[in-house]
C-alpha cells in the first residue's frame, strides 16, 4: 500500500511540476496522425512529426496543431507547503540576588604600576 501511495504521489508531483504533463496529450497526437493519414495515405509518422514539430506552418488545422504535446508550453504548478510542529513558548521569571552598588577597585587586581603613571605628571628635572 505504501509503495502504491508513493508512486501516486510522485506521479502527481512530476506531472504538476515538470513537462511530463505533456504526455497526457499523446491521444490527441495519435488522433491527429490518423486524421492526416486518412487524408494522405503516403504520409509516414516521421513526415507527420517533421511537418508539425520541425517546421510548423499555419494551415487550416492550426488550432488543432497547437493542442499537440510539446507545442505550447505553460507555467508549471508550484506547490510549497511546510508542516511545523506546535510551538509552545513559556516565559519564566527568575529572581536574581541583589548586587551591592558599591564598586571596589583593588589596584592589585589591575596589574598597573600606579607610580609609573604618576611620574608622567611630574615637572621636568634639570641637573
Amino acid at each position: 500500500m505504501k509503495k502504491w501511495f508513493a508512486i501516486i504521489m510522485l506521479s502527481m508531483y512530476l506531472f504538476s511540476t515538470t513537462e511530463l504533463y505533456q504526455l497526457l496529450k499523446m491521444p490527441i497526437l495519435i488522433e491527429h496522425y490518423i486524421q492526416h493519414k486518412s487524408q494522405n495515405n503516403n504520409i509516414t509518422l516521421f513526415k507527420f512529426l517533421k511537418m508539425h514539430y520541425d517546421h510548423p506552418i499555419k494551415d487550416a488545422d492550426y488550432e488543432q496543431d497547437q493542442k499537440l504535446p510539446f507545442i505550447v508550453h505553460s507555467e508549471h504548478l508550484v506547490v510549497v507547503f511546510t508542516v511545523t510542529p506546535r510551538l509552545n513558548i513559556e516565559f519564566k521569571t527568575h529572581d536574581f540576588p541583589l548586587v551591592s552598588q558599591e564598586k571596589i577597585i583593588a589596584y592589585d587586581d589591575l596589574f598597573l604600576d600606579v607610580d609609573h603613571f604618576n611620574a608622567i605628571w611630574q615637572p621636568p628635572k634639570f641637573s
